[in-house]
């Protein structure tokens, strides 16, 4: 008995044993699974959570402006309507039944094609939904999907947005509807007042009004502002309790982007590219104007374009294999974002390292026969005569190839690759836009003596436009490399309406080249214009300089004949560059296309814009009016009154020495170059003397209609030589010279690079 007694006990004790380690193992399984759902899920199940007991509604801020330099407004946003639906409310408004319908609230729905629910049923979604989507032209499908929208976790949702940026005409008829829960509220929309004007810089937004490219793109941080939001507590019938107050933060509007763009010079960039566009029948014509002293962007073009206000229109007039391909280039910025070999404006750079390493001079001497041999390869003059015995001045105005391969030579490879790595090329300029394209630059130790022939006049390397200008600016400005930018500051409006500058742009620089020498090249510069393939550029009284070039496309990596890239950057004035450009022609089809021909004429237009505005809006402000030299006109022996309306006509002052009725004499002489305004000593006592002498004025650039009428209203015989435009004179400009003295001038019109 007792032995079976002790065998139940010692049954009863493993079964204790079992129960207790299945009861350890279960609370440690739900141990284990309650911290993870109490750690790891806690943020998962939260939010499920907090998605049921509440209600968020997103409020949008309204987008900042993007202005000009002056506060011209160039994108803002307009006031339109959005339709967004409290699918709380709606859910209450489908759940009444006749009898708690008022008869006003019958013949309101009856009005606007809403059925009557019928017996103890409400509505449904699929009984509202036609008539909303036909208020504003909508798919009715696409009205159901928001009416019955979900939350991730499968629940119902508590708002969902159905529409955006819709006029007043339609929130109107969504008004009409009267629907409990369907809520038009104000809206604002992109807009751009300009259409097309600026529209590679501005960019575009999309739907929700986040950007695209441009500077809608680049500084969305700031224009975008910060969103609001309302959040409020819901009770289980998913209605807003009674007792809780609502989480509302008020949206904090977007900034005002102030860019460095002057409307005015844009709108001469725009005229001058959409005339060039049609004139040369290219594929692409790009401008750009800068400021170079401090790399700010004044105007920037590319034709064709697109509207902003409708960003996908007209991309069918671009090449792609899709509509998206065609989208994309018909957004591409094309000065910032396409690279091409420059061709003879890159002389410019070859010219200041041999400048800046002493090995060339004003008298070095070169000699061109039209082509040279090196390294294998067999480069041409565009001139294939040759130019003959040359010095280095006359290597840039005549744009000779041969010259400059000798000059490469001269400088060596490593010389050349490190001053073209010191002006920026090979890397991006920094310019606030984005998708900036680097170029390709060969590394010194891949540079053969036929790559180091091609680079020195042009070739092999590629470069980016605004990289390019960034270059040309520091010889413009005296050195520095300046980054180039389109952004001025970022504003805001406080409360009081105080405008508030948050941030300023603040270029990096770094000296690349001394004072001297690029002034030195600078007067050569002039050369090309008053004597070389830019003489077309040549506008009477001003002191351009500036560099054509032409250069045959690469295209999967072979040179196509017949497709070239011309292009012309100049600088004014001469002495004080306070205003630069390029003009780029792609793909010039009208029959002609050497620069010379077809982007200097555009750069002609484009100058003489930019000078009588600057000039009549900062008449008061010289260190940005770019004033003009005016030839004293000959006056002696003149009545008092005529003298005083001639030198009126010509912009000159004057001050009278003297109570006679004729001009006897005058300082300075007639023939001198002043500046436009400056005042002209007229002599009329009898004290004063009558004399023959005039000073020869520099005419080069003139054509010869031009020179002969200035040089016989000074008295000054003119022989030409030639035909075209004047490229030399064998008496000085400043020489005193009496009346009657002949001149030879020497005519020329070959230049086409």
């Amino acid at each position: 008995m007792k032995k079976k007694n002790y065998k139940d006990r010692a049954k009863m004790r493993q079964r204790m044993s079992f129960a207790a380690f299945v009861l350890t193992f279960v609370f440690a399984i739900l141990t284990i699974r309650l911290s993870y759902i109490m750690i790891v899920k806690r943020a998962d199940y939260a939010a499920r959570a907090e998605e049921q007991w509440t209600s968020e509604v997103k409020i949008d801020a309204i987008r900042g402006r993007i202005l000009d330099r002056n506060g011209k407004e160039l994108a803002v946003s307009a006031n339109v309507y959005r339709v967004d639906f409290d699918l709380n409310s709606i859910r209450s408004y489908l759940k009444r039944t006749l009898k708690d319908l008022k008869k006003t609230e019958i013949d309101q729905m009856k009005s606007v094609g809403i059925p009557i629910p019928s017996g103890d049923e409400g509505l449904k979604t699929d009984d509202i939904a036609p008539a909303i989507a036909k208020a504003l032209d909508l798919d009715v499908t696409k009205v159901k999907d928001k009416l019955e929208t979900k939350l991730p976790s499968g629940a119902n949702a508590g708002s969902a947005t159905l529409v955006r940026r819709i006029e007043k005409e339609q929130a109107d008829k969504v008004k009409e509807l009267n629907i409990s829960g369907v809520l038009v509220s104000p809206d604002t929309k992109r807009y751009y007042p300009n259409n097309n004007f600026l529209a590679h810089v501005l960019g575009s937004t999309n739907v929700d009004g986040k950007g695209l490219t441009g500077v809608e793109l680049q500084y969305n941080s700031y224009l975008s502002g910060i969103p609001g939001m309302k959040i409020a507590e819901l009770d289980k019938n998913n209605r807003d309790l009674p007792y809780t107050i609502s989480q509302f933060t008020s949206p904090v509007n977007g900034k005002d982007v102030s860019l460095t763009i002057d409307e005015n010079i844009q709108n001469f960039a725009e005229k001058a590219a959409q005339q060039a566009y049609e004139d040369t029948k290219a594929k692409a014509v790009s401008i750009l104007v800068m400021d170079p002293k401090t790399g700010e962007v004044l105007g920037m073009v590319n034709k064709p374009d697109f509207d902003p206000n409708n960003p996908r229109e007209g991309s069918d007039n671009f090449d792609g294999a899709t509509k998206e391909d065609k989208v994309q280039k018909m957004w591409r910025n094309r000065l910032v974002n396409d690279t091409f070999e420059p061709g003879s404006i890159f002389k410019v750079v070859t010219a200041i390292t041999g400048l800046e390493e002493n090995i060339v001079n004003k008298d070095t001497k070169f000699f061109c026969n039209g082509s040279l041999a090196v390294g294998g390869i067999h480069p041409k003059c565009w001139r294939t005569q040759g130019h003959g015995a040359q010095v280095f001045p006359d290597i840039i105005q005549n744009s000779c190839n041969v010259g400059f391969m000798e000059l490469g030579a001269m400088i060596g490879k490593e010389k050349l690759c490190e001053y073209i790595n010191k002006f920026g090329f090979g890397k991006a300029s920094g310019i606030d836009l984005p998708g900036e394209a680097k170029g390709i630059v060969k590394p010194v130790n891949k540079v053969s003596d036929a790559d180091l022939a091609t680079i020195a006049f042009g070739q092999t390397n590629t470069v980016n436009s605004v990289q390019y200008m960034a270059a040309f600016n520091a010889v413009a400005n005296g050195g520095t490399l300046i980054q180039p930018h389109v952004m001025k500051e970022v504003t805001h409006e406080d409360e009081n309406n105080v405008k508030i500058v948050d941030e300023t742009f603040k270029p990096k620089t770094s000296t690349v080249a001394s004072t001297e020498k690029t002034a030195e090249l600078r007067s050569y510069l002039e050369r090309v214009v008053t004597g070389g393939s830019g003489t077309g550029t040549f506008i009477e009284g001003y002191h351009i300089g500036g560099k054509t070039g032409t250069a045959q496309k690469v295209i999967d990596g072979r040179y196509q004949d017949g497709k070239y890239i011309s292009s012309f950057v100049g600088m004014a004035p001469v002495s004080d560059p306070k205003v630069t450009i390029m003009v780029t022609i792609d793909e010039p089809s009208n029959g002609v296309y050497y620069a010379a021909q077809v982007a200097v004429p555009p750069a002609k237009t484009l100058f003489t814009d930019i000078f009588n505005y600057l000039n009549s809006k900062f008449s008061d402000e010289n260190n940005v009016q770019i004033t003009r030299d005016i030839v004293i006109p000959e006056v002696r022996n003149m009545k008092i009154a005529d003298a005083k309306k001639v030198l009126k006509d010509a912009k000159l002052d004057f001050n009278i020495d003297g109570d006679g009725e004729s001009v006897l004499n005058m300082t300075p002489y007639p023939g001198y170059s002043v500046k436009e305004g400056s005042k002209i000593n007229l002599y009329t006592g009898s004290d004063a003397t009558y004399n023959n002498n005039v000073v020869m004025p520099d005419v080069r650039g003139y054509s010869k209609e031009d020179a002969t009428t200035l040089l016989k209203g000074l008295g000054i015989v003119p022989a030409f030589d030639g035909s075209g435009a004047v490229s030399d004179q064998d008496i000085s400009q400043g020489e005193v010279i009496a009346k009657g003295t002949t001149v030879k001038l020497t005519l020329s019109s070959d230049y086409k690079d």
